[in-house]
């Protein structure tokens, strides 16, 4: 009798752990829960000039909470102040985190906090240690608005003259917040390219989107080491791999735009270098450009989708399947072609977990591309290479385009909603939603499969 209570007691116990929700659940529900209402409120009169559809304002609050930039309509022109102040703060929610933001306002509504949810924030900022969440969150919110401030005041210069003080100020900000969460939202119709020459304005957003695009955790172990050789594994690799991407596609969008009569040809030699470096930058998940996007080469626009594809930092305001991931997994196949044990940079060996992870993020990253650039293929008129790169600027939440997202079918419009969703969550939230990862001890006899 009392085995069988016992196995009921088990049995109801298992039930119910099975009927709570996962980390990566809440997360998506917690983004879902936000999207929704703001997609909304966007169709209101009172957010748009001429109004929007459903599937435009869904679009357009999925590309400002996932911080990705691309739009259907012309931001500037086509939404009130209203409507721009939400796009701010959807925009704010994105960069920091849904997550973040909610134990911000617990521990400001001096609430409780409970551990599934302090589990979900440290996921959601990559933290594996004891940490003091409260103190975490407070830094890295006081940060952002910190760069924020410095932004709209750099950009104040350029602008209040310009337009005014209150219009001025105003502009000076929203592009300051859109710039260091990396979202690529801009007020004027065609993003930044009247600024391809201003160095005060090309320099101000690279620097906004670079720093937020590095990550939050690296940015505290700089303020803690203050010494390259002192900072953590992660940090190290995020610098370098950040200097020597930035490098590589300066150069490249160099000698491939400088005698392109359409984006850089009648561009003085410092505005070309100027403008190789910010698209390099912006490619890497901010979303503005000072040259048309459209008109660049196709050389160009497979560096571009390369770089898209890498993306940021982890746990940064960008996208992308992280530059730390990239330079694991690239660690790992010369680890196999030198035929080496284990996989070893800066006198540190490399976990196989986080090998396995890295592997498991770019398979699932490519095999969840080449599916939604097949929809659209199938549903959207375009020519592949502008299918393709609208596709990877949507999941890496970039924002540039090649001119597709505003001509896109609503079919194709819930396809790249879906795309920025997954790209913002994580191609693994994803599968951590489809499935029930669990351990096991079995283990069972080794037999060799020919591949490669």
């Amino acid at each position: 009798m009392i085995k069988r209570i016992g196995g009921r007691r088990t049995y109801a116990l298992q039930r119910k752990n099975k009927a709570r929700l996962s980390e990566p659940m809440i997360i998506m529900l917690s983004f879902l829960a936000i999207l929704f209402p703001a997609a909304l409120v966007l169709m209101l009169p009172v957010g748009s000039v001429t109004g929007l559809s459903f599937a435009d304002a869904l679009f357009t609050a999925t590309s400002a909470i996932s911080v990705t930039g691309l739009g259907v309509v012309d931001t500037g022109s086509h939404f009130t102040l209203f409507g721009h102040i939400i796009l701010l703060l959807l925009i704010q929610i994105g960069g920091l985190g849904q997550m973040t933001l909610s134990i911000l306002l617990l521990y400001m509504l001096k609430l409780r906090v409970s551990l599934k949810q302090q589990r979900c924030v440290k996921d959601e900022l990559g933290q594996t240690e004891p940490i003091h969440l409260r103190q975490l969150v407070k830094k890295i919110v006081l940060f952002a608005l910190a760069a924020e401030l410095i932004g709209t005041a750099l950009f104040a210069i350029r602008w209040v003259p310009e337009y005014g003080w209150s219009h001025g100020i105003f502009v000076s900000f929203f592009h300051a917040v859109s710039a260091f969460n990396n979202a690529g939202f801009s007020l004027f119709s065609t993003s930044l390219t009247q600024y391809v020459s201003d160095g005060l304005v090309v320099f101000t957003t690279s620097a906004l989107f670079i720093i937020g695009g590095l990550g939050f955790v690296v940015i505290i172990d700089i303020a803690r080491a203050r010494r390259f050789s002192k900072l953590k594994l992660h940090s190290k690799i995020m610098l370098i791999g950040t200097v020597l991407l930035l490098f590589f596609g300066t150069a490249m969008f160099f000698f491939l735009e400088r005698s392109n009569p359409d984006t850089m040809m009648m561009l003085s030699h410092g505005d070309q270098l100027m403008a190789s470096f910010f698209q390099s930058a912006s490619a890497r998940t901010a979303g503005f450009n000072t040259i048309d996007i459209a008109s660049l080469t196709n050389g160009s626009l497979l560096i571009m989708m390369m770089l898209m594809f890498i993306g940021a930092g982890t746990t940064s305001t960008g996208g992308g399947i992280k530059v730390t991931t990239f330079i694991v997994v690239l660690l790992a196949t010369k680890a196999f072609l030198l035929r080496r044990r284990r996989v070893v940079i800066f006198n540190r060996t490399i976990p196989q977990q986080v090998l396995w992870r890295s592997m498991a993020i770019l398979t699932v990253s490519t095999m969840f591309l080449f599916a939604a650039i097949f929809l659209l293929e199938v549903s959207e008129d375009a020519p592949f290479i502008v299918v393709m790169f609208e596709v990877v600027s949507a999941f890496a939440t970039t924002g540039v385009s090649a001119g597709l997202s505003a001509d896109l079918t609503d079919f194709g419009k819930f396809i790249l909603v879906v795309v920025m969703i997954v790209g913002r969550l994580g191609p693994l939230t994803l599968v951590f939603l489809m499935t029930s990862p669990r351990e096991t001890n079995l283990r069972y006899p080794e037999e060799e499969v020919n591949t490669g």
